[in-house]
């Protein structure tokens, strides 16, 4: 009964909340139709780590020219060789790139294939391919949008509407578009030439260099979910055509038959008949094969395949010899005698597990290869390679934040990259540059703690909860990770959870498939749960329709782990846990017992991806939960009310595709919740009544952790491909209410700025000479920010007489012809604009800053100075070279100040919104600060009278220099 009970409740909850949803999604005051653009992400990278690169093209006119496609950090471009590269892809509905084909007859015109090429568990989906005829600058997606995922793409050198898409299909579920599509008219239709079965698509296909109508195919049959990966199966193949696409045949002569799994084939440019294969299959069968008739026949090489075939499996053969051939592993891998012997290429100061490798067509010493770690290039055949540090790739699972006075710290874990830390913003003129970063731990890098009482003390992970405490004052790490001493050993998750207690800093939290406590920063460790996840299966999964032996090219993988763990801010003995396989367990006794909660609609194995704990009621939390393994892209959010016993959904008008990662609570607004999703950011102000997204500055990627900093209020997110995103003072969306909405200017509430000089490191303003390869991201605007509200834009005058001409329209009414009077004051008529105007305590006027009045929510920086105080000039300052420095008035002296609003409009000024109050405070970082800063600024007025003075009569002199001039002129040439 009790039980019946429960589901009535929820199932009320629920539909009380969608109804809720959807008469506020229809109200007039709803949110979603203001634009939010001044409140922007800011990118601080960093760029010291890349991340994972899967596809490289190049112009085959012009090499300093590519592509590089990343599996989850977009697509990028370069025209110099890699002194700087432009993301060209953000706008798009997909960031995971899987190929890039530029066509080499018209190398304006560039194919890009979505979704990533690789079969690991956080592989990105796509959705389809996309087409570009103007060099990457705009795109058009031409379709194949079920396959997920597109290993290849081939262009016909003769003709450019011919192009074929090797279609990978789906790795979780079966069905969608998988095979050899073509298309013989630029991609406005399609055919489906070559179709095997539901469960297998085409990873690869190559076009003979020679002859456009020989195509090789290669097909992968493969799944993973869950517990089970299959990666191979008798579909698995190389398939040929000499028909341009219009038959297809298996080559089968000396090739594995059984069970095969994933291929990487090349074709050799020196000799297009000679083909190279490493192929997955069992143990006597794997390795390299070679054919010498265009893949009739087959001879093996050599057993060598690479470390992991479903995350690498690439060969690419030399441009000038035959026998050459290189493969891409965990470390590049090169065979000089036809693949028959391999060894490292060599990786001195290059990062590890590559992906793609291009080999320069007329010198084959220059080669460039995407891996885990970013682009690298090299000129001597690997003996040196050059690192590619200006695109931020970093592949980020964790984010935390910690205290530091006067700028917080950022600390991260990457996929493969290490985990490190760096600072929020500097006093720099340069902003954050690599260099500014440190690292803290080595491997993949996951969840990073800060003792909240000394900074200094660090606690980062690596994979399987290698857990290290780093000293940054000393540098020194020691290794603290919890071991079992019994038969059965913990079971760490890849992405194990840590947590520091808000109640005592020596006190650490840590999960493996129990929950293990430390209180001496984990020098010993102690068990405070049992096994809180389902267990590990005995069984394989059924996968494409049956069972499968371990020895046919399966992978097993565990989810019975804790992969979240939450404590209550206001009861250090309420604690959460959440696992990899859909368990949500809590203890209001610190660990003693523990209650297996409820969690409706949500799927058996999804993962709790995160669970957080109010800080406002105890009895409430929340939990971001993901099916993405299971090939449910759905997301899955839900709260609490009773302290976890019971959950509800909290979806909402989230977007049905979406997974769900972390979510995050505001300090000062119950309702004010922030949510990472696979596809950015979404935050409510109402509980989670409306979620609404936040994109500015925003690339579209996956958000995997965001952490708020509280003195700042400032919202860190961390993103799984294009490293850390930080949106500055977000306090205006606390109040954004209808109320505000109704209004036609609010200046929001503003933050007190810090003063100070932002300092020249490279001897100039900003990076000064070190190039323009040198990585900095930027820091906040400088100085006070004010963020303000605008109803709507200003209209002209001929907008307004064209809006009164088409309501007299709409009520069947006469419309006059304008006036010539009306027409010229129309013409005449100066442009709007709203101005900012800045006084001191005194109400004595410092600077007045103008702009155009752009509706929706925007933000304005005061750089702390007075207007300028020279004669006006209309020339512009030559920002090229560096010792150019704008005019400028002097600094003003700390204190506090108000800032008012008016418009300008129709001639005239009106005050919009009456003078506020903030404060400028300086950073006190100056070794000897003048001792009075109100002397100072009297003897700043007077020096800046002195130049304006001096500036003038210089100005003057040169005038009646050259009037002068012309007096000499026209005396002596005059009549």
């Amino acid at each position: 009964m009790q039980k019946s009970i429960t589901s009535i409740v929820l199932s009320l909850l629920f539909v009380f909340s969608s109804t809720v949803t959807a008469q506020n999604n229809s109200s007039p005051d709803s949110l979603k139709n203001i634009s939010l653009s001044g409140l922007k992400f800011r990118g601080i990278g960093p760029a010291l780590t890349g991340g994972r690169v899967v596809a490289i093209a190049v112009n085959p006119n012009d090499h300093s020219e590519y592509f590089v496609g990343s599996g989850h950090g977009s697509l990028w471009k370069t025209v110099n060789n890699g002194i700087t590269f432009t993301p060209v892809f953000d706008n798009q509905k997909s960031y995971a790139i899987g190929a890039v084909t530029i066509d080499p007859s018209n190398p304006n015109i560039v194919w890009v294939g979505t979704g990533e090429n690789n079969n690991q568990n956080n592989v990105i989906y796509g959705d389809g391919v996309y087409k570009s005829e103007d060099g990457g600058k705009s795109w058009d997606n031409m379709g194949i949008n079920k396959s997920e995922h597109i290993g290849g793409i081939v262009i016909d050198p003769n003709n450019s509407d011919i192009v074929y898409v090797a279609a990978y299909g789906s790795l979780r579920n079966s069905g969608g578009d998988r095979g050899i599509f073509k298309t013989t008219d630029g991609g406005k239709t399609w055919n489906n030439v070559l179709y095997i079965s539901q469960y297998t698509g085409c990873y690869e296909v190559h076009m003979d260099p020679r002859y456009s109508n020989i195509l090789y195919a290669v097909a992968h049959q493969r799944m993973r979910k869950l517990y089970t990966g299959i990666y191979g199966g008798p579909e698995s193949g190389i398939y040929r055509s000499l028909d341009s696409g219009k038959t297809w045949q298996k080559m089968t002569k000396g090739l594995p038959s059984e069970v095969v799994g994933r291929i990487g084939l090349a074709i050799s440019p020196v000799d297009p008949d000679v083909l190279y294969a490493i192929v997955e299959a069992k143990k006597k069968d794997k390795g390299v094969y070679k054919s010498v008739d265009r893949g009739v026949s087959w001879t093996k090489q050599s057993s060598y395949l690479s470390s992991y075939p479903f995350y690498f499996q690439k060969l690419f053969c030399d441009t000038k010899n035959v026998d050459r051939v290189y493969s891409m592993d965990v470390f590049l891998q090169v065979s000089n005698d036809e693949g028959k012997t391999w060894k490292n290429l060599g990786e001195k100061n290059k990062h590890v597990d590559n992906h793609v490798m291009w080999i320069d067509p007329d010198n084959n010493l220059h080669l460039i290869a995407g891996c885990d770690g970013g682009v690298y290039e090299t000129y001597d055949q690997g003996k040196n390679w050059n690192f590619k540090s200006n695109i931020p790739l970093a592949e980020i699972y964790k984010v935390t934040v910690d205290d530091s006075k006067p700028f917080y710290y950022v600390y991260a874990g990457t996929q493969d990259n290490n985990s490190f830390g760096g600072p929020s913003r500097t006093i720099s003129s340069a902003g954050i540059t690599n260099q500014d970063w440190f690292f803290t731990w080595s491997g993949d890098g996951f969840e990073t703690q800060v003792d909240w009482k000394d900074p200094n003390i660090i606690y980062a992970q690596s994979q399987f909860g290698g857990l290290a405490r780093f000293d940054r004052r000393s540098g020194e790490k020691l290794y603290i990770r919890a071991y079992e001493f019994t038969d059965t050993a913990y079971r760490f998750d890849w992405d194990s959870p840590l947590l520091i207690s808000k109640f005592d800093n020596k006190r650490l939290y840590a999960g493996s498939n129990k929950l293990l406590r430390t209180d001496d920063r984990g020098s010993t460790w102690k068990e405070i749960s049992p096994d809180l996840t389902r267990g590990v299966p005995k069984e394989m999964q059924k996968l494409m329709g049956r069972s499968w032996s371990i020895d046919e090219l399966t992978r097993k993988s565990s989810m019975a782990q804790i992969t979240t763990i939450a404590e209550s801010p206001l009861d250090e003995n309420l604690l959460f846990a959440g696992s990899g396989d859909g368990l949500i367990h809590f203890t209001t006794d610190g660990g003693k017992t523990w209650v297996k909660s409820s969690v409706p609609d949500l799927p058996e194995y999804a993962r709790i991806h995160q669970i957080i704990a109010s800080q406002y009621d105890k009895l409430i939390a929340y939990a971001a939960c993901q099916n993405f393994i299971g090939g449910d892209y759905k997301p899955y959010l839900y709260k609490t009310t009773d302290g976890g016993k019971t959950w509800f959904s909290l979806n909402g008008n989230l977007p049905d595709k979406g997974s769900t990662y972390t979510i995050a609570e505001d300090h000062v607004d119950p309702d004010l919740l922030f949510v990472g999703t696979q596809f950015g950011v979404y935050f409510t102000n109402n509980g989670g009544v409306e979620w609404l997204p936040l994109k500015s500055g925003m690339p579209n990627a996956s958000v995997m952790d965001m952490e708020i900093q509280r003195r700042e209020n400032d919202l860190v997110v961390s993103t799984f491909g294009r490293g850390i995103y930080i949106l500055d003072d977000y306090t205006p969306l606390r109040h954004l209410s209808k109320e505000t909405l109704k209004k036609d200017v609010v200046i929001f509430p503003v933050k007190d700025a810090l003063m100070f000089i932002p300092s020249t490191p490279f001897g100039f303003n900003e990076i000064g000479f070190m190039g323009a390869s040198f990585y900095s991201a930027p820091n906040p605007d400088f100085g006070a920010v004010f963020t303000y509200y605008l109803k709507d834009e200003f209209k002209t005058l001929k907008e307004k007489r064209r809006e009164e001409e088409k309501e007299k329209q709409k009520k069947g009414e006469d419309i006059k012809y304008p006036s010539y009077e009306t027409l010229k004051k129309e013409k005449e008529e100066p442009k709007a604009y709203l101005l900012f105007t800045i006084s001191d305590e005194q109400g004595n006027v410092v600077r007045k800053i103008k702009t155009d009045g752009k509706k929706g929510v925007n933000r304005i920086t005061w750089d702390f100075r007075y207007s300028i105080f020279s004669p006006v000039s209309l020339k512009s300052t030559d920002n090229s070279i560096p010792w150019n420095e704008p005019d400028q008035g002097y600094m003003v002296v700390p204190g506090t100040y108000k800032v008012s609003l008016s418009k300008f409009e129709d001639g005239k000024f009106t005050e919009l919104v009456s003078p506020q109050s903030f404060i400028c405070k300086p950073l006190n970082i100056t070794t000897l600060p003048a001792k009075d800063k109100l002397a100072l600024d009297e003897f700043n007025k007077k020096v800046a009278e002195l130049t304006r003075v001096i500036t003038g009569a210089d100005a003057y002199r040169k005038e009646l220099v050259k009037k002068l001039d012309y007096l000499k002129k026209a005396v002596i040439e005059g009549a």
